[in-house]
């Protein structure tokens, strides 16, 4: 069984009100890359990767007028894919939903949020998704009330073959400094939302342990926009988000081989799932930003990583097409992990 996951850059953009794809040649969200080049694009990389599920981030819209799960199955249906059915979870209000995309010949899929309901009060020990997360995010002896802007979607999953496993799909972010005047603001407020961030790490780290004390299989897969030396505020708070969210190896972690070998590299080179121009510099920084987190039973069940980078993977780079492609689609490349269940 494949299982992928891929931040879509702007996926949104590509569809109308009536969440049909815009194949024109108007700009999509993407720089200087036309709807129709996006879209041809995303569908050869789809129909390359075959997987049987794909954990879609920064999927379209979903509220009053649009639908995500309809959107993504006109563009499976477009390309003939065999994850022609959607699900989604808690939508959210910032165009960039999380949802699967799956072949429903093979997987039988349930959105399955675990975890109180809190209302405005919140609560400190795992509530739902959707809800409020209090914790003291600046050790001065009052709770904060925590938010996820994108909550992770939590999915119950049962093969052709009986096998049962929890899928839960992550978008986490640290905003930007929005409003800033001065240096000092711009430290504050990237300080702030650093630990905003973390705290939603916890919050998420609650879950996945729930789920391995109770004996669950367990694949956490999506884009946690942090690691390893992604920037200079890692070593004020000690661990970064991938960190917190793997947990220590053994019965109580996660493993991801590539989150693994960069936490322990000071030097060395580092897997990289993404690449973003940077104008002012003009040159491309890469970072490893998307993961596909395994419990311990299915790591003992020969899973097999792959990073769909056009340049590091020799079949990505030795098919033209799919190069292109994979550049042209997102500034995200897929991960998929192929596992025996």
């Amino acid at each position: 069984m494949r299982i992928a996951t891929y931040n879509v850059e702007w996926f949104n953009t590509l569809f109308d009100t009536t969440d049909h794809l815009l194949m024109d040649d108007g700009w999509s969200g993407r720089q200087d890359v036309t709807r129709a080049q996006q879209i041809e694009a995303l569908g050869i990389v789809f129909t390359a990767m075959d997987a049987d599920a794909v954990m879609v981030i920064e999927a379209p819209d979903q509220n009053s007028k649009r639908c995500a799960v309809t959107a993504l199955e006109n563009f499976a249906a477009a390309f003939g894919l065999r994850t022609r059915k959607a699900v989604i979870g808690f939508a959210n209000d910032t165009q960039q939903e999380i949802a699967l995309l799956y072949d429903p010949d093979v997987l039988s899929v349930q959105h399955d949020p675990q975890g109180p309901e809190t209302g405005k009060k919140g609560a400190g020990d795992a509530p739902r998704f959707d809800g409020v997360f209090r914790i003291d995010l600046d050790i001065d002896a009052t709770e904060d009330m925590v938010r996820f802007s994108k909550p992770p979607l939590e999915l119950a999953v049962t093969t052709q073959s009986g096998a049962a496993l929890r899928l839960i799909g992550v978008h986490l972010k640290s905003k930007a400094p929005h409003g800033a005047r001065s240096r000092d603001e711009v430290m504050r407020l990237s300080i702030a939302n650093r630990r905003k961030q973390l705290a939603q790490a916890i919050w998420l780290r609650q879950r996945i342990e729930s789920h391995l004390t109770a004996g669950d299989s367990l694949i956490v897969l999506g884009d946690l926009n942090d690691g390893p030396g992604l920037d200079e505020y890692e070593n004020l708070f000690g661990r970064s988000s991938v960190e917190i969210v793997m947990g220590e190896e053994g019965p109580l972690g996660l493993y991801d081989p590539h989150a693994r070998r960069a936490l322990g590299a000071r030097l060395g080179a580092t897997a990289t799932t993404s690449r973003f121009f940077l104008p002012k510099q003009k040159r491309y920084l890469q970072a490893l930003l998307d993961y596909v987190m395994v419990s311990e039973d299915l790591r003992s069940r020969t899973p097999r990583w792959r990073i769909w980078h056009p340049f590091d993977d020799v079949d990505c780079w030795s098919v033209p097409a799919l190069r292109e492609a994979l550049l042209m689609a997102s500034d995200h490349f897929p991960v998929t992990l192929d596992l025996d269940l």
